[in-house]
């Protein structure tokens, strides 16, 4: 199977001029819609720390959110390579972002804890390996210089 290379584009479009641009700090929003042909818009906004609009997805959550994603969707598919039957699966991620001090800052972690319910008793082992399969397979958390830890839990359907 020949490797593949991706492509992947977007549009984000800032959105906050409250008439005078960004002639002062307070001056502006930090709305921004990020555009995709063919998907909804996605309306974000820099945190609220950083004076963002909670309402709106921020690059952070965005980040989280695709590694949570990431994961998932490839430990669905390391579940079937493997013969495990999934029945439900829910993430409840968090995600650390130190401030620097200099005004930038990076994540230093990612926990994921992903709660998964497959068919029978007999497909908890091969459920919990296929985590790891699903951490190596992960396109976005390859892509990260922190560390990206599971703290999962596999149960059989009662």
């Amino acid at each position: 199977m020949p490797l593949g290379e991706h492509h992947y584009a977007l549009v984000s479009t800032w959105t906050g001029n409250r008439g005078t641009g960004t002639s002062g700090y307070r001056d502006y929003a930090r709305d921004v819609t990020v555009t995709i042909e063919g998907k909804p818009d996605l309306l974000a906004s820099s945190d609220k720390p950083f004076r963002g609009d909670v309402s709106r997805w921020n690059p952070e959550d965005m980040l989280l959110a695709a590694l949570s994603e990431c994961h998932l969707l490839s430990y669905l598919h390391a579940c079937v390579v493997a013969g495990v039957v999934v029945m439900s699966y829910r993430d409840e991620a968090v995600g650390t972002m130190k401030e620097d001090g200099r005004g930038g800052g990076a994540f230093d972690e990612v926990v994921l804890r992903p709660r998964v319910t497959v068919a029978d008793p007999s497909m908890i082992a091969a459920a919990e390996q296929a985590h790891h399969q699903a951490h190596e397979w992960c396109f976005i958390a390859n892509s990260v210089n922190f560390p990206v830890r599971h703290e999962a839990d596999v149960i059989a359907e009662s």
